[in-house]
């Protein structure tokens, strides 16, 4: 549900400046999965989220983020599952309005992946969590604006976020999965000098 990251600010760690870029939230995706009722995995996403990211190729010690996700946003394709998903049974979206995601570092095993690590809050919980992580890359669009793009992915346990509500079914298991898997396809456009 959270990714989170879900949003985006890369702030300079390092000697020189990384490059700093605002996300593109049209051509960007906060989604997550969950299993439901055993059998099957329903998807949904965030569709009000905003971010920033500081990028510079090959300084990976100079990349940072920092992502905001609005909880009342969570869209799924139905109405009654969405409002039960903002109630004090899940993201309790009038206490807690936001799922916060703000990077701690990176290690990349190769230039395109690696490891994103951050601290993600959902429910007003922070846990520390590690993003496989992808560049995908850089261009310059028609119109002169650099953009850089990237995908992440994480799983997480809601319950180590408070979000704990759940029915058991009648043959054993649970309506809702404790395992939640955040994915992000981030595309973010440089600030112009």
């Amino acid at each position: 549900f959270f990714n989170s990251l879900l949003l985006l600010t890369l702030t300079l760690a390092g000697p020189l400046a990384a490059a700093e870029y605002q996300i593109d939230v049209s051509h960007s995706t906060v989604g997550f999965q969950v299993r439901h009722m055993a059998i099957s995995k329903t998807n949904g996403v965030f569709d009000d989220f905003t971010g920033t990211f500081s990028f510079e190729p090959g300084q990976p010690e100079n990349w940072t983020c920092e992502a905001t996700i609005q909880a009342a946003s969570v869209n799924t394709n139905n109405q009654k599952r969405d409002d039960h998903l903002r109630s004090e049974d899940f993201f309790n979206a009038g206490e807690f309005p936001t799922l916060t995601f703000k990077s701690t570092g990176v290690k990349m095993e190769d230039d395109s992946e690696g490891v994103l690590k951050g601290d993600l809050t959902i429910h007003g919980i922070t846990k520390p969590v590690e993003l496989d992580f992808e560049v995908l890359g850089t261009v310059t669009d028609p119109w002169g604006n650099e953009r850089a793009g990237f995908s992440a992915s994480v799983k997480i346990n809601r319950q180590d976020f408070g979000l704990s509500y759940n029915n058991v079914l009648e043959a054993g298991g649970l309506v809702v999965g404790d395992e939640v898997k955040i994915t992000l396809e981030i595309e973010g456009i440089k600030n112009k000098e």
